[in-house]
């Protein structure tokens, strides 16, 4: 396979992961999880459910990530066996399949033996893994593309200045806090927190409210969400400023810096809209959307500075670049 192929494969397989993610927060919000019951891979003993809101739900989000295994099955082969010299993508396509089958397998189970809010939350986190993956590999191979037109047309080469290892450091912790955070969002939506703080920025009217309950972890995630806003920010100034001669760090900071101004805003949308259900459900997945896409620019632009913080590099070395 050539490298457009296999680029358009990796979108394929990322818009895939994207709607097996979305579609799990969707049984989550709409309480579906259990709309086939207690079975699985059956519904309701039936290959096709009964069409009922709640089973429809549960069995689209069976078959989409199914799909969304066998795509990443498809994209992990593919890589390694046309990608030999790219250790990075075959790396990306590797955790994708394995993630997305792990919380398939946590669904599944989950669906068969009741299980705890904080396991619930860690199932959706292991799916953002598998998400981010496939977002990193589309974004490598595209890379890799864009790299070998600029051959094709011989432009001249280009050096890249090597990245400091304290803004490396900054952004792994920026990626790790994220998955933090986002798993206390998980957490609050699996408890069903969402409205145990009313009002925002205060928390019913109180710069610190009562500690406990559901109030007490929707107040754990909005501090969490205003440390990373500004951890964020630090990360999009500096990838910004101090990297003039690194277009793609550059526009990968900028990148997390909006969408973190957006998951703010989307997150504070969630607050406003607690009493009309359809548009808090969309407010809802909309700030999922959001901090997935968020945590896959941060683990890309870890690998990328993780790879830039080594020994200053051409842009033709980036491509044969391995881990």
């Amino acid at each position: 396979m050539n490298t457009k192929q296999l680029k358009w494969l990796s979108f394929a397989s990322c818009l895939i992961m994207f709607l097996a993610t979305l579609g799990g927060s969707v049984v989550t919000k709409t309480e579906s999880g259990l709309g086939c019951g207690n079975e699985w891979p059956l519904c309701h003993g039936k290959f096709i459910p009964a069409h009922t809101l709640a089973s429809m739900i549960e069995y689209s989000h069976r078959a989409i990530s199914g799909a969304a295994g066998l795509f990443s099955l498809a994209a992990f082969v593919a890589f390694w066996l046309y990608r030999k010299h790219r250790k990075d993508l075959q790396i990306y396509s590797l955790l994708a399949l394995i993630f997305v089958m792990i919380q398939a397998f946590m669904g599944a189970m989950a669906v068969v033996y009741p299980a705890s809010s904080a396991v619930m939350a860690l199932h959706f986190g292991f799916s953002l893994i598998a998400f981010a993956s496939s977002i990193m590999l589309a974004l490598g191979i595209r890379e890799e593309e864009r790299r070998e037109n600029a051959a094709n047309v011989q432009e001249p080469t280009q050096f890249l200045p090597q990245v400091s290892k304290a803004f490396r450091n900054l952004i792994w912790f920026a990626t790790g806090y994220t998955y933090i955070v986002v798993y206390l969002g998980a957490y609050v939506s699996h408890t069903n927190s969402a409205g145990g703080c009313t009002g925002w920025p205060l928390c019913n009217g109180r710069l610190i409210p009562e500690l406990s309950g559901g109030v007490g972890i929707a107040f754990m995630h909005r501090v969490a969400a205003a440390v990373l806003f500004i951890v964020i920010l630090t990360v999009g100034h500096f990838a910004f400023r101090r990297h003039p001669d690194h277009p793609e760090i550059r526009k990968l900071g900028v990148a997390a810096t909006i969408l973190v101004i957006v998951q703010v805003l989307t997150g504070a949308s969630i607050v406003f809209t607690l009493g009309n259900y359809h548009v808090f459900l969309f407010a809802s997945l909309a700030h999922i959307v959001v901090l997935a896409s968020l945590f896959g620019v941060l683990c890309y632009l870890s690998v990328r500075t993780w790879q830039l913080s080594r020994v200053p590099q051409t842009i033709q070395e980036n491509v044969q670049k391995v881990i």
